[in-house]
């Protein structure tokens, strides 16, 4: 069994930073792609970035391009989420999750496990 465990998340005001992480077990980490996910009140969960087992290859959301990077860590089995110039937009519970081995990377049924979710506030 995978577990996902989020962190990192707060208030922050517009325009400000912050850094998620997502700490896998396992041993099989580096085998993975993964992803980050978000979901606001009354929203569906969206694709907001992507990163390949290597993390050679990195893929973003329209509306996170430039503003936010994917990185990871496989000594460490981490993920993370940078997120710079913050948005009242960006406000919404952040999930982390792990891949199939294919598939798309945009796709959230294409991921199999799930964090518990991290809470990110805006303000303006």
């Amino acid at each position: 069994q995978v577990q996902l465990v989020e962190s990192g998340g707060g208030l922050v005001q517009a325009g400000g930073s912050l850094r998620l992480s997502c700490a896998a077990s396992g041993r099989t980490f580096s085998t993975y792609a993964m992803g980050w996910f978000r979901q606001a009140p009354g929203k569906e969960r969206e694709f907001v970035a992507a990163i390949n087992r290597s993390g050679g290859s990195t893929y973003y959301a329209d509306s996170v391009k430039g503003r936010f990077t994917i990185s990871r860590d496989n000594a460490k089995n981490t993920v993370y989420l940078q997120m710079n110039s913050l948005k009242p937009e960006d406000t919404a519970v952040y999930y982390c999750a792990r891949r199939y081995l294919s598939g798309s990377y945009y796709y959230a049924l294409d991921y199999d496990y799930w964090g518990q979710g991290t809470q990110v506030t805006v303000s303006s």
